[in-house]
């Protein structure tokens, strides 16, 4: 469940500390706080706590200044948000992967989008259907784009692709996340809570009535010691939604060039 959501600061504002064109701060400004400082203060207590624990306050009391002195630098918390975003997008570096063709560029960047999902978990909590426009937002959109270059999709379906990846990097993420959490405030293991309730679900569940979830279910427990697989779910999706994209490619080679 989203705590927060992007693009929701006052629209001048938010661009403007996005894209650095508002650097100098007031005479009355902190002389030792920048917005950099001020996003890592705040990314920092988000990786800690999550993004519940955010507020202007929190952040001024990390960075030990009074609270008012970071209105000189970020509007707000809406704003703060958008910032920390991009800052955690420009974290993966655009254009460094060696991959040639466009199936490898895909994979190997939504694993970087696995990769940045857990180094940073509150980002599952920062609510995007409206995307952050900021620099690094952008570098990270054209090079996901770029990928799919030259293989005669249309502008529409470029963006579907990137979006159907990138959907899909934050659903099992969000799953791997909350099994994570999950596991850290009861105590209990995955594989502990499963094997503590499979002998109550075989007594209780008729196999005669529930066939086929009888037989999965018991496959999935013994393969993964849980219900669910998180990682092997992001593998097998990945994988599916590439093989798909790729029938997509090889009709529009056949059909020559979309509307």
């Amino acid at each position: 469940m989203a705590t927060e959501y992007s693009g929701s600061g006052d629209p001048a504002r938010s661009m403007a500390l996005l894209w650095r064109t508002r650097e100098r701060p007031s005479r009355k400004a902190a002389p030792e706080l920048s917005v950099d400082r001020i996003v890592a203060a705040a990314i920092e207590i988000a990786d800690a706590d999550g993004m519940a624990a955010i507020s202007m306050r929190r952040v001024a009391q990390r960075l030990g200044v009074g609270t008012m002195s970071l209105y000189t630098h970020v509007p707000g918390k809406a704003e703060l948000v958008d910032v920390m975003l991009d800052a955690a997008y420009g974290e993966v570096a655009v254009g460094e992967h060696s991959c040639q063709d466009w199936r490898s560029r895909l994979e190997w960047l939504a694993r970087q989008s696995w990769d940045l999902y857990h180094r940073h978990p509150w980002m599952v909590q920062v609510g995007t259907d409206r995307p952050v426009l900021g620099p690094n937002a952008m570098a990270r959109y054209e090079d996901q784009l770029h990928a799919l270059e030259g293989l005669g999709l249309s502008g529409i379906e470029m963006d579907a692709v990137v979006s159907l990846v990138e959907g899909h990097v934050e659903g099992a993420a969000r799953r791997s996340l909350e099994a994570a959490s999950t596991q850290r405030r009861t105590g209990v293991s995955d594989e502990q809570w499963w094997q503590a309730r499979a002998p109550f679900l075989e007594r209780l569940a008729d196999a005669g009535r529930y066939p086929t979830a009888s037989r999965v279910g018991t496959v999935v427990g013994a393969a993964f010691g849980s219900a669910h697989a998180p990682e092997h779910v992001f593998e097998f999706g990945l994988r599916r939604i590439l093989d798909g994209v790729a029938m997509l490619v090889g009709q529009r080679c056949t059909e020559g060039d979309p509307d």
